[in-house]
């Protein structure tokens, strides 16, 4: 009796969670993923995703489903040795002129020197919001967490969950988020040395390659978008929406002292501090509370 109970419980929630358009995926790269570009050298395989860049291709992959809100994470191992001109990206987008996009691309360097992590928001087709960083670790020894924590109140960028980068919604003071476009999850390699390694003036060196990504364990516990009803259900303040609660409307103390940390050291650029870059008219966010 207490085993059909439960199978009941298990049942109304399922039902509960579908007609809501929540999802919860806990699948590996091949369930979730698709191979998009290079096929013919790039791989999934279970819990792993390989991304291969020759002078031929580079390579790419897309979830197969769109989210709006939740937390999209994975596991890479970057490029090594001279990954000069090379860029990994991991991001989300919709699509079409007016896209939402929210990004870490990973810029290559040359032997010995330290990566760049590049972020981005897109708003309704407009970006201009960049920020960079250093790595307090080598990238390309290791598997590292990289993970997007979006929501209603705000966007997060963290690395082996350490925040390095905020975005708050003002929308209500007519600053524009990401909160009425499903996106998709894509990955790619590609080679960008017109401007990924110092301004493009290194190049990317053939000899080395082919250069390799590796990815896995790829999570996306996030609300399925289905249409524009979605915009609603997956914001609104519900239980199996956990990503409203106030938990993560804002940084906690110590996830605030790990973002301060980051910043003051290793932060390498910051669109809001280039006044040259818009004539000394940065954009209205930059003058709002971002955590």
């Amino acid at each position: 009796m207490a085993a059909a109970s439960e199978k009941m419980v298990l049942a109304l929630l399922f039902i509960f969670f579908m007609a809501r358009g929540i999802i919860i995926v806990d699948a590996n790269f091949g369930k979730s993923m698709y191979l998009t570009w290079g096929t013919q050298h790039a791989s999934i395989q279970g819990e792993d995703l390989q991304l291969v860049l020759d002078q031929t291709s580079g390579s790419a992959a897309q979830t197969k489903i769109p989210f709006l809100f939740g937390s999209i994470e994975s596991k890479i191992k970057l490029v090594p040795n001279n990954s000069a001109g090379t860029v990994t990206a991991y991001y989300l987008s919709s699509t079409g002129s007016q896209h939402d996009e929210i990004d870490f691309e990973f810029l290559g360097n040359i032997s010995g020197q330290p990566y760049i992590v590049h972020t981005n928001i897109y708003t309704q087709g407009n970006g201009s919001k960049e920020q960079q960083f250093y790595l307090w670790f080598d990238p390309t020894a290791d598997f590292h967490n990289y993970t997007i924590h979006w929501n209603p109140t705000q966007v997060v960028w963290y690395i082996d969950s350490i925040p390095i980068r905020v975005f708050m919604n003002y929308e209500e003071e007519g600053i524009a988020y990401p909160n009425k476009q499903g996106m998709k999850v894509y990955t790619s390699l590609w080679n960008a040395d017109d401007w990924a390694t110092r301004g493009g003036l290194v190049k990317t060196n053939w000899t080395n390659a082919p250069f390799i990504a590796r990815l896995n364990r790829f999570r996306a516990r996030a609300c399925k978008w289905n249409g524009p009803i979605s915009i609603n259900n997956c914001a609104s303040n519900v239980p199996s929406n956990w990503w409203t609660s106030p938990i993560y409307k804002q940084l906690s103390y110590a996830q605030m002292g790990q973002l301060n940390w980051v910043r003051n050291n290793y932060m390498i650029y910051d669109y809001c501090k280039d006044t040259k870059r818009f004539n000394g008219q940065v954009p209205p966010e930059c003058f709002k509370t971002q955590f």
